[in-house]
C-alpha cells in the first residue's frame, strides 16, 4: 500500500476508534431506546444518516458494544409510524419532525429504514426482534406505494424538502409530486428487497413471495424507464405533464403516448443504479467509461462531483439548509459509487476512488482534527460545516477494503 494512503487511512481509523462512542445516545424523552446520532454535537436521530453512520461504526465496534444502539435507531423510528405509514425524517428526545396532519404533501423518512433493520439483523445474527415489528415496516413501505407511486410504477417525492440530496436540480424548486428521481427509486428498490429478505429469514413465506415479486417488478421498471441509451446513464423522470384532454381541439389529433420525460441532468445519483445492482453489465460499462471517468463531467481529483461540471447549475458554495449538492464532493456519493464499482468488477477504479477519499478526509483530520460536510472537487479543501461526521466515517470501510479486511 502507498505510504501516504496508509498514513491517512490509519489517521482516519484512529479518529473513528477514538470518537465513535461520542455518537451513542441513551433513551431519553420520547426516545424509548438507545440510538446513534450522525455526530457528537447532535441529539437527533436522522434517517439515512443513522443508517450509513451505523455501517461505518461496524468496522470498529462489536455487537456487544453497539448492538442495542443500532437496534434502537430502527425501533425509535417505528415508535412514530402513523396510521398511514408515515415516519418522521428525524426524531429528538423532545419532538419528531416533521409533524404530519391528514394532508399528504410532506416527505417522510427516506426508504432506507428496512435496509437499516436488515443490516442490524445481519450484523447480530438475530431477526426475531423484528417479528412483532414486521407489520410496521410493511405499513411504512406501503405508504410509498399508496401515496408516492406514479402510473409508470416509478416513485416520486411529495415535495422538495429534506430529500437528502438537498438542492438536487431534479427536485429543488419543482412542483410537488413531479420528480421521480433515480436516487429515490434505487433506495426504494433496495428497501423492498430488504423487506423480502427479512420476511424470508422470519419464515414468512407468503410475505417473502409478495415483496420479492415487487422488488423484481421495480427493478425492471427502473431499468426500462430511467436508462438513457444516448448518454449511457441513468436519469430522473419529470412527471410534471398536463393531463390528456381528448376534447382539446389543438391536442386531440395526436395526444402524448408517454407518461413522463427524462430529466437529462447529470447528477451523481445516476451511479446508484450500480450501487443497487440495477444496471446491466453493458450499462455499467458505459456508465464507467462515458460518465464516471469523464473529467468534463463527474471525474475529479478528490472523487465524484455531486453534479456534473458541464451542467449550467454547477457551483460550489457555502450553504446550509439546503446544503450544497450542485458540485461539491460528498462522502456518501464517493462511497456509494465505490460500492457500485465493486459490484460490477471495476476494482481498479474502486481502489482509486477509495484512495482519493482517504486522502481527502485524512488531510482534513490532519489539518483541523475534524472533517467537513462537503469539499471542493479540485482542491480538496473543506467548504462547509467543520465537525461533520455521519457518512464521512465510511472512509474506514474503504480503507479496510484496501487493506483486504
Amino acid at each position: 500500500m502507498d505510504k501516504q494512503i496508509e498514513k491517512y487511512g490509519e489517521l482516519i481509523l484512529d479518529y473513528v476508534k477514538e470518537n465513535y462512542r461520542k455518537v451513542f445516545r441513551e433513551a431519553d424523552g420520547i426516545m424509548n431506546y438507545k440510538y446513534i446520532v450522525p455526530g457528537s454535537v447532535y441529539e437527533s436521530l436522522w434517517d439515512w444518516d443513522s443508517w450509513t453512520t451505523n455501517i461505518a461504526l461496524r468496522e470498529v465496534a462489536s455487537s456487544e458494544d453497539i448492538g442495542e444502539y443500532e437496534k434502537g435507531c430502527v425501533l425509535n423510528f417505528l415508535d412514530h409510524v402513523d396510521e398511514l405509514g408515515r415516519i418522521p425524517i428525524l426524531v429528538t428526545p423532545k419532538f419528531a419532525s416533521p409533524g404530519y396532519n391528514q394532508k399528504v404533501n410532506m416527505n417522510v423518512h427516506k426508504p432506507c429504514l428496512v435496509q437499516h433493520a436488515l443490516f442490524v439483523c445481519e450484523q447480530n445474527g438475530d431477526y426475531e426482534w423484528l417479528r412483532e415489528k414486521f407489520s410496521l415496516l410493511e405499513r411504512f413501505v406501503g405508504f410509498y406505494y399508496e401515496y408516492c407511486r406514479h402510473e409508470s410504477g416509478l416513485f416520486f417525492w411529495l415535495n422538495d424538502v429534506a430529500i437528502g440530496i438537498d438542492n438536487d436540480p431534479c427536485v429543488f424548486y419543482r412542483p410537488e409530486k413531479s420528480s421521480a428521481t433515480i436516487y429515490l427509486n434505487c433506495l426504494m428498490y433496495k428497501e423492498v428487497e430488504a423487506l423480502a429478505k427479512i420476511a424470508h429469514s422470519l419464515g414468512l413465506t407468503e410475505k417473502f413471495a409478495i415483496y420479492n415479486e415487487k422488488a423484481d417488478e421495480l427493478k425492471h421498471i427502473i431499468g426500462k424507464n430511467l436508462w438513457d441509451e444516448r448518454n449511457g446513464f441513468f436519469y430522473s423522470a419529470d412527471l410534471n405533464l398536463r393531463p390528456i384532454d381528448l376534447e382539446d381541439g389543438m391536442h386531440k389529433g395526436c395526444p402524448r403516448n408517454y407518461t413522463f420525460l427524462l430529466q437529462k441532468i447529470d447528477v451523481w445519483s445516476g451511479f446508484m443504479a450500480m450501487w443497487a445492482n440495477i444496471a446491466t453489465p453493458e450499462q455499467a460499462e458505459r456508465m464507467v467509461r462515458e460518465n464516471y471517468l469523464n473529467e468534463k463531467t463527474f471525474y475529479a481529483p478528490y472523487g465524484v462531483r455531486s453534479l456534473s461540471k458541464a451542467e449550467k447549475m454547477y457551483r460550489v458554495i457555502v450553504s446550509g439548509n439546503p446544503s450544497c449538492w450542485t458540485g461539491p464532493i460528498w462522502g456518501i456519493a464517493n462511497y456509494m459509487t465505490f460500492v457500485g464499482l465493486l459490484n460490477y468488477g471495476y476494482e481498479k477504479e474502486a481502489q482509486e476512488l477509495a484512495e482519493k477519499t482517504i486522502i481527502l478526509f485524512g488531510r482534513d483530520i490532519e489539518k483541523y482534527g475534524k472533517m467537513h460536510e462537503y469539499y471542493d472537487p479540485d482542491t480538496g479543501e473543506g467548504v462547509h460545516n467543520l465537525g461533520f461526521q455521519s457518512w464521512n466515517l465510511l472512509a474506514v470501510n474503504m480503507y479496510n477494503y484496501l487493506r483486504k479486511k
